[in-house]
């Protein structure tokens, strides 16, 4: 097949991962590539020298000329058989162009907010797969009123290769964070939102603190509550326990310094990408019962699922954990296991695949 994937944003989070990691994976097995984006953005420069064909456009709202222009452009010179979007901004532009010329499209919904009324009801229906990224989410557009026949599933894809155990770099980035061999790491790795649920983390994290002094916790990321964590943080008896670094354009560090990773979201959850890489690193996770983070993990497992802002509850699990180093080498060992057969690049493109020859 010959794809064509647009996504101009400018941004650098998981809608924009989803959209590399998928497209180089079609690439790799087999099917040809290009993809229309906007140069100097992380989508851009993660694409360059990949194979993947490039065309320069934008699309600052959907009646932007210059992206329609441009994805037109693309069609033309290399005739897709597949257009793939992930932005809703884009979404009316690529269906119209998508019809227009004749090609098929696949729209990727990745967060889980309900969509404007037109485009609620019409959306679905023009692209020939509209395609969401957890059950969660299937199970939420079907009760906001859209036939669960035109909603399709499939979950983020994963470089294996790229998110794996590094022994090095956990003894080099523990000892460049400040971890000593002996100190039981708790991380959260995501943006600082309050839906996110950082502070009554923060708080749990002292309060295990107070009972095993080895527990320390890395945050890394940025948002509207750092601030608040921060003040949290150095009011909580515990501040040197506590170390925070902003947002890093290579995660893997991070990963491989933790001893636990955290997710403790309180709002609605979509899927959760930060609990399948830390589980492909060797890493156990602590996810809240919440949203799409069930389908992340294999509760007992390769994680625990905890109830949302329930203090006590993620006090008594990192305790715990923190006292079994068998617990948590066991967790860990099932995890990586577990991620590549659900998520890796191999398993998702298969499923893409299939999505696509099906329509």
């Amino acid at each position: 097949m010959k794809l064509l994937f647009v996504g101009t944003h400018y941004g650098g989070g998981g809608t924009e991962s989803h959209l590399v990691t998928l497209s180089k994976a079609m690439l790799v097995a087999g099917h040809e590539v290009a993809a229309v984006v906007r140069p100097d953005t992380p989508i851009h420069n993660a694409l360059l020298g990949s194979g993947v064909k490039l065309y320069s456009g934008v699309f600052r709202n959907a009646f932007d000329p210059r992206g329609i222009f441009a994805v037109w452009r693309a069609i033309s010179d290399f005739a897709p058989d597949w257009m793939v979007g992930s932005f809703s901004k884009e979404y009316w532009p690529l269906a119209i162009i998508a019809r227009l010329r004749g090609v098929k499209l696949a729209l990727f919904k990745h967060m889980d907010y309900p969509l404007r009324f037109l485009t609620h009801h019409f959306i679905p229906r023009l692209a020939h797969r509209f395609i969401v990224i957890s059950e969660h989410m299937r199970r939420n557009f079907i009760a906001r009123g859209v036939d669960g026949n035109r909603i399709q599933m499939l979950y983020n894809p994963l470089d294996m290769d790229y998110f794996k155990p590094d022994p090095q770099l956990r003894q080099t980035s523990r000892a460049q964070l400040g971890f000593s061999e002996d100190d039981i790491v708790v991380g959260f790795i995501g943006a600082m939102h309050p839906d996110k649920g950082q502070l009554p983390l923060c708080e749990a994290l002292n309060q295990a603190m107070a009972v095993n002094p080895k527990i320390k916790a890395i945050w890394v990321g940025d948002g509207l509550v750092v601030n608040e964590l921060k003040n949290n943080i150095r009011n909580g008896g515990f501040k040197t326990h506590h170390i925070w670094h902003t947002w890093a354009k290579d995660v893997r560090p991070y990963y491989a310094a933790l001893d636990m990773l955290a997710v403790p979201t309180i709002g609605n959850e979509a899927f959760g990408r930060v609990s399948i890489e830390a589980q492909a690193f060797g890493v156990p996770v602590i996810c809240s019962n919440n949203g799409g983070l069930p389908e992340t993990l294999k509760p007992g497992i390769t994680g625990l699922l905890l109830p949302p802002g329930d203090i006590n509850a993620w006090r008594e699990a990192i305790l715990n954990l923190a006292d079994d180093k068998n617990s948590r080498v066991q967790l860990q060992n099932e995890g990586r296991c577990w991620i590549d057969n659900r998520f890796s690049t191999t398993a998702i493109v298969k499923q893409f695949t299939k999505l696509l020859e099906e329509a």
